[in-house]
């Protein structure tokens, strides 16, 4: 007989509860400080060059240091955080990013911030895993998709506030304070995060069910004791959890081999519609013939889609479900791109750049932050969000590249094209290959696998803290 402590099943009867916010905020605060250091460099260099403290060659030295330093943190996050658990990751992780982020700020030459810069992008890489992975671990299935998008929508908040307070520090106070308000911050957050708990999943993944037992009633208790006089519901049971030894290369065999595919379509697709549009509006408005200043201002608005679309990924995403929605989304952002090539007037192109924005962010919440961490057991849930968004990061890097080929040649209708072709590419596979997991217990959706023993026998119970 199977010796278990129903994790999954204890965890998904729970009722919403402050145990279930705090573990959204804690996780929160890490991926917003994330989120706002990486759009804090335009703003930075461009004050570096102004003063001649960088040069554009050192500008892109920079971006590309941060851009490698994401690669490799998020594989590495993956990896970590399968085999040592999610709290050592996210925390290890959240270390490097403030340490090298205060470092950032007293640095003495441009190397020495490039340097620096590497190691903030092994943290940045490495939380937007971790983060995305870890909060549905907690949260019961009917609510699932709702709290991942609540997750995107204060990640991805970050940017406002970003420029923002750049607008208003930079010029006042220097760069050098950015980095260093991420650092403390993030130091901060540090500190109070070593009282969120382990994920039970993953101690039960691993074998450590006195551990896992012990940590599932002491969340039961917190959350019986904010609802006086009602009684927790019953645990349904789910499929039991094997305890399973797995490698990174599990991943590209069966049966694992058509679920990662699908996660990395999803991720390239999404990436390439932010770094081959998102990021190049201001661009391709001036190069139509708009100021620098009615560029920027039409798409601060185009960019309040941001939000917008992480709000209707709350409201949407347990509704429809993650398939279904992600197949409809990226079927009307690819007409919607069609139409922003051939609008007639910048108005039209600013409604219609809006509304872009907004179902582009409903795809990060519906998709990055929902269904990638889904599609994969706890043994494997990690290495697969980090392969997958490896793989993102690299369509981001070379999105700029064919953008910058596309417009040579034929113009924003061509490079509206590749849009529109990289997300009618994401509904066939969608269509083909997509799994619905909306409503469903994290355990239901796992795939089946051989089990392959794990040694468990010499590990002690440890001390978790709520």
């Amino acid at each position: 007989m199977m010796i278990t402590a129903s994790a999954g099943a204890r965890l998904d009867r729970l009722p919403l509860s402050p145990f279930h916010r705090r573990i959204l905020w804690l996780i929160g605060g890490g991926m917003f400080l994330d989120s706002f250091d990486i759009y804090l460099a335009g703003g930075v260099l461009g004050a570096l060059t102004r003063s001649g403290w960088s040069t554009m060659q050192l500008n892109a030295t920079f971006l590309s240091s941060t851009f490698i330093g994401m690669l490799l943190g998020a594989l590495t996050a993956g990896v970590l955080g399968d085999a040592k658990g999610r709290k050592f990751t996210y925390q290890f992780n959240l270390l490097i990013f403030g340490l090298a982020s205060i470092a950032g700020a007293l640095a003495p030459n441009m190397t020495w911030l490039i340097v620096c810069r590497f190691f903030m992008g092994l943290g940045l890489g490495a939380e937007i895993v971790v983060g995305y992975g870890s909060v549905g671990e907690f949260i019961p299935p009917s609510v699932r998709g709702k709290w991942s998008a609540y997750l995107s929508l204060i990640t991805n908040s970050a940017l406002f506030f970003s420029t923002f307070l750049g607008f208003l520090i930079i010029p006042s106070i220097g760069w050098r304070a950015m980095f260093g308000m991420v650092g403390v911050g993030a130091l901060i957050i540090w500190v109070i995060r070593k009282k969120m708990p382990e994920s039970p999943r993953w101690l039960e993944s691993k074998g450590r069910h006195a551990e896992a037992d012990a940590l599932l009633t002491a969340i039961e208790t917190e959350v019986a004791r904010d609802r006086p006089g009602h009684a927790l519901p019953p645990i349904v049971e789910s499929k039991p959890v094997a305890t399973q030894s797995t490698t990174l290369l599990s991943l590209f065999q069966r049966p694992l081999l058509h679920r990662m595919f699908l996660s990395v379509c999803v991720q390239v697709a999404i990436n390439i519609v932010i770094y081959g549009f998102i990021v190049w509006v201001p661009t391709f408005l001036m190069k139509q013939g708009h100021g620098v200043a009615s560029s920027l201002g039409y798409t601060a608005l185009m960019s309040l889609g941001g939000p917008a679309g992480a709000l209707v990924g709350v409201l949407i995403a347990d509704k429809v479900g993650r398939k279904n929605g992600l197949i409809g989304v990226a079927t009307l952002a690819a007409v919607i791109g069609w139409l922003y090539g051939h609008s007639s007037s910048v108005e039209m192109a600013t409604l219609l750049g809006f509304i872009l924005f907004t179902l582009t962010y409903l795809m990060v919440a519906l998709g990055i932050a929902t269904y990638i961490p889904e599609l994969f057991a706890t043994e494997n849930r990690m290495r697969a969000n980090g392969v997958a968004g490896c793989a993102g990061r690299l369509a981001g890097i070379a999105a700029p590249q064919v953008v910058v080929l596309m417009y040579a040649t034929g113009g924003i209708k061509d490079v509206l094209s590749v849009i529109v072709g990289a997300l009618a590419v994401l509904v066939v596979v969608l269509i083909a290959l997509g799994i619905e997991t909306n409503q469903r217990s994290l355990e239901d959706i796992a795939p089946e696998t051989d089990a392959l023993p794990l040694a468990t026998g010499h590990e002690m119970p440890g001390k978790q803290h709520l």
